[in-house]
């Protein structure tokens, strides 16, 4: 990751951009054309649930839009949403051609933040969209890939367990630290130990984890199944049956090694020639006692093979 300089990661605290008066601005709403909000590039939330969604859409056409939106001035007439996704989307689908919303003159990252944060207090993100969106963050708080600033948290979290500070303390590391001390939500040594895990895995975890349907505690015992059908099956079977940890995890040890069960004869196969292996290495042919047993239990084992 290129060095960049202490300024770089200077400027005003972020609580600020976070404590406007919620009623004060409410009272500054004014009606919008609907056509004229676009979605940022990049939004925390990517997965709404249907039925949620069709509700919202049947209160949106008997009350209204009962919150407004919040935006920011992209250029003459057109604005950018910052908060309030679900509404959005539920007054286009009741055929509003106006919202109310509140317009903040916004950078890219406050907004990012904003965004992040509106969806975190109401809960409303999946643990994997928490972390895309924390990471996207930190992305243009650092103004890097969210591939480096991942391979920054590591180093960070290896300077750490070493007792040495040699990133910590750089304006790297002081930006990540002040994005998540600003967030309150969790730490950043936490957020490696917990959540950058869970975007390496598999895809059939991933998306059930994103929908809801299950719990990202579950999923990451769940991904220890490296056979892909096994791995499906116990998925389907931990959502319809609403397994607990405990019996997920009880279902998950004998498939966890993704390595095919042996049938019994290959298993017996396998001991004999283990024997036999360590019966040529032995110093027991030298053992008249040892050696006269041996040759019994061989003629024991001829005969038995012979039948």
């Amino acid at each position: 990751m290129p060095k960049k300089s202490d300024q770089a990661y200077k400027g005003r605290a972020n609580s600020d951009v976070l404590s406007g008066n919620d009623e004060a601005e409410n009272s500054l709403a004014h009606s919008i054309p609907i056509d004229s909000i676009t979605l940022p590039p990049s939004q925390p939330r990517r997965y709404f649930d249907e039925a949620a969604m069709q509700s919202l859409v049947e209160s949106v056409k008997t009350d209204g839009i009962l919150q407004p939106l919040l935006v920011r001035p992209v250029e003459e007439g057109k604005y950018e949403l910052v908060a309030g996704e679900r509404r959005l989307r539920a007054a286009k689908a009741a055929g509003l051609t106006e919202v109310p919303a509140i317009v903040r003159e916004l950078t890219e990252r406050q907004a990012l933040q904003l965004a992040l944060v509106e969806n975190l207090q109401r809960e409303d993100l999946n643990p994997v969209e928490e972390t895309e969106g924390i990471l996207q963050l930190l992305s243009h708080e650092l103004e890097s890939s969210p591939e480096e600033v991942v391979r920054l948290l590591y180093r960070m979290l290896n300077d750490l367990q070493r007792g040495t500070d040699n990133v910590i303390s750089q304006p790297e590391g002081e930006a990540v630290s002040r994005v998540f001390a600003d967030l309150g939500r969790m730490s950043w040594e936490s957020f490696i130990s917990n959540r950058l895990s869970l975007l390496k895995l598999q895809a059939d975890i991933l998306d059930a984890l994103r929908q809801g349907r299950i719990e990202y505690t579950k999923a990451r015992a769940l991904a220890k199944v490296k056979d892909e059908e096994a791995r499906k099956s116990l998925l389907e079977t931990a959502i319809a049956e609403e397994l607990s940890l405990t019996q997920i995890k009880e279902r998950v040890a004998p498939l966890r090694t993704g390595v095919r069960e042996e049938k019994p004869e290959e298993n017996l196969k396998a001991q004999i020639k283990a024997v036999l292996t360590k019966a040529n290495k032995s110093k027991a042919w030298s053992d008249p006692k040892k050696r006269n047993r041996l040759q019994k239990i061989l003629a024991e084992l001829e005969s038995l093979l012979a039948d």
